[in-house]
């Protein structure tokens, strides 16, 4: 029988880890008006729920971008949606769900310096520094993640189950073999192993 996704972060554990972040990001920002950038479409939830827990006049922009190449992070990123606003002087903060090599969010953070910031500053609900491959410096960040693929709370499999208030790690498998079924976990997580 294969193994089933296990809870890695429960509804709760979210939502404290993002007021926190949010306490941090109002307290460093404290008298200014950040920009914070999403990127499409995992990092849309995770936003949401940040935006509301900063105490500031912010503003937040999107980009949509795509990775094509080889599979094996050394692709080329395309951008596909665009900012709606200018960044110039502004102070940027970059709302991420997941980083892992960091490839990908190096070419956007050096996209968004070529238009003349004031800053710009990485925030990650989850990051999978154990794949790190680009050195990168992130300010805030809400867990560090184990090297498992994750789904939930914006993160997908097969572009569904983002809706999902927790997110789980899926079980290890063979190439080619399917994962079980998230059918179950639609009215809630898994217990989480002991």
């Amino acid at each position: 029988m294969a193994a089933s996704p296990t809870l890695l972060y429960s509804e709760e554990e979210i939502q404290h880890s993002v007021r926190g972040l949010g306490r941090a990001i109002s307290r460093d920002y404290s008298g200014s008006a950040p920009v914070l950038i999403s990127v499409l479409k995992g990092g849309a939830i995770f936003l949401s729920d940040l935006m509301r827990s900063v105490d500031l006049p912010l503003r937040v922009d999107f980009m949509s971008i795509s990775k094509y190449g080889d599979g094996q992070g050394s692709g080329v990123v395309r951008i596909l949606k665009d900012l709606d606003h200018d960044i110039g002087d502004e102070r940027v903060i970059v709302v991420e769900d997941i980083i892992d090599t960091g490839l990908t969010l190096s070419y956007l953070l050096t996209t968004l310096w070529a238009r003349n910031p004031s800053s710009v500053e990485v925030c990650t609900l989850l990051d999978k520094s154990v794949r790190r491959i680009a050195p990168l410096e992130i300010r805030y960040r809400g867990f560090d993640c184990p090297d498992r693929f994750v789904v939930g709370y914006g993160l997908d499999y097969e572009e569904r189950y983002r809706n999902f208030p927790f997110i789980l790690a899926m079980p290890g498998r063979r190439p080619g073999e399917p994962w079980p079924s998230l059918e179950p976990f639609l009215h809630g997580p898994p217990p989480r192993e002991t």
